[in-house]
């Protein structure tokens, strides 16, 4: 094998490659980057649950195929020089050169790596870059981590007849929704890794370009330009969220976002892993007061707001809510509440609140707390 390729596109590619690399795996192959240059330069990570792959074009001299240390082979592009760098390969042994640099280092046979997974063609959904990242990244905070329910350690993604899109996740305490319109595909629902979301995330771009994601029967493929990402689906059976959102919250608080997390930031401050407290909200009229105590201390801080219900105390984790917060996208918001016990709904007041919904559930309030 024997191909030459910019420094800076060479870098790019493996920077997105190596993210699915196996950092430990019975495989020793999975645990770099398979090269691959024929028609085009082509580069592989796969750690057997999402894998990525990279294609650009470069001057290909002679086609062939190794499997390199991902961390070694980066490291040594990364310290190149911003110059032309040429690779190749004699049994083995690849040796890497850049001006004045160069670098023998040995590699492994790309048989030994294992192929990507073949995706069964079943639908196909299109839709903005700049928005399904958006949509991952509002949503993806509140994905389980208890293993125990495996199928909440994913995104639930739902099309419906009428093109929209809807990205749902849930952990057992608080539920994070997002819907945009997308484009194409039939009505369809899958549950894909919170772990091949994060990637997918880094992928997209803040453009108006398009991502394809093209459901398979057992994998998910998400592929944008050049670069191609594949993920298992979860199976099981997702929480019924349309029955989970209450739809009667009489008591309906106007609030600016950023007085809120200001205010919630504050009392989180004598609040530790060691030292855990709810956080004791209490509406009385256009007041929302703040309050919480720990070994460490007391902490007290009010925020105004429009509110059309009467007194309501209720209790909340406070990472919870400052986690909805940092992600509505808007500037005031509504927070929708019934009981002491009942879940709080929070929407953007303008817009399409529609479009995102975060639902909390309380922390049960006891007395000097």
């Amino acid at each position: 094998m024997r191909f030459s390729c910019e420094k800076s596109i060479l870098q790019s590619i493996i920077a997105i490659t190596s993210r699915t690399v196996a950092v430990k795996s019975s495989i020793p192959a999975l645990e770099g980057i398979l090269i691959e240059a024929t028609d085009q330069l082509q580069l592989t990570g796969y750690n057997m649950k999402t894998g990525i792959r990279t294609v650009v074009s470069a001057d290909i001299q002679e086609e062939g195929s190794i499997v390199v240390s991902s961390r070694l082979f980066g490291e040594i592009i990364r310290r190149l020089p911003d110059e032309l760098v040429s690779i190749s390969t004699e049994k083995e042994t690849v040796t890497i050169r850049c001006g004045m640099s160069e670098f023998k280092i040995q590699g492994s046979s790309a048989e030994e790596y294992p192929d990507l997974p073949n995706v069964e063609y079943q639908n196909t959904i299109t839709m903005e870059q700049r928005t399904l990242m958006s949509m991952i990244n509002q949503t993806l905070f509140a994905v389980s981590h208890d293993d125990s329910r495996p199928i909440h350690t994913g995104e639930l993604f739902e099309l419906d007849d009428q093109g929209q899109l809807t990205v749902v996740a849930v952990d057992g305490y608080r539920l994070a929704l997002r819907r945009e319109e997308a484009k194409g595909g039939k009505p369809c629902s899958f549950v894909v890794p919170a772990a091949s979301l994060s990637e997918v995330s880094k992928i997209c771009s803040d453009t108006e370009e398009t991502i394809d994601i093209v459901q398979g029967a057992r994998h998910i493929m998400f592929k944008t330009g050049n670069v191609t990402l594949i993920s298992r689906r979860l199976e099981g059976e997702f929480l019924n969220y349309k029955n989970s959102i209450p739809m009667s919250n009489p008591i309906n608080v106007t609030a600016d976002r950023k007085q809120l997390i200001s205010s919630i930031d504050r009392c989180s401050l004598i609040i530790t892993e060691q030292q855990k407290s709810p956080l004791r909200c209490t509406l009385e009229g256009n007041l929302l007061k703040f309050k919480t105590a720990t070994a460490i201390g007391t902490a007290y801080d009010e925020c105004n707001v429009v509110s059309d219900g009467e007194r309501l105390e209720i209790g909340f984790n406070n990472k919870y809510m400052l986690d909805a917060l940092k992600a509505v996208p808007a500037d005031v918001l509504r927070l929708k509440l019934n009981t002491p016990v009942s879940p709080c709904v929070m929407v953007p007041e303008e817009g399409k609140p529609e479009n995102f919904i975060y639902m909390v559930l309380p922390v049960r309030l006891r007395a000097g707390q």
